[in-house]
């Protein structure tokens, strides 16, 4: 069960984190949930650098949050990435 509200928050967070970074259009569903998920995976490692413990298993706010900052994260390095190849 603990693997369905995962995916569920990071869909979440990888569609918030999609709006953000002006990248929603170019995102579909699929997209959102595996940058939520990657990033709920970056946001846990730096937020246990800071002692915050934030699990996505267990839906809470910061959880979602720390998921949320993580999928900011991947998709500015995607950006990073992508900004070199010619469209």
């Amino acid at each position: 069960m603990g693997w369905i509200v995962a995916i569920i928050v990071g869909g979440i967070a990888g569609w918030l984190a999609s709006k953000v970074m002006n990248r929603d259009a170019s995102m579909g569903i699929f997209w959102n949930v595996v940058a939520g998920c990657v990033g709920s995976v970056v946001g846990n490692l730096i937020a246990n650098q800071f002692g915050i413990v934030g699990s996505v298993q267990q839906f809470s706010l910061t959880g979602l949050l720390v998921a949320f900052a993580g999928a900011i994260v991947v998709l500015g390095i995607l950006n990073l990435v992508q900004r070199g190849r010619v469209r």
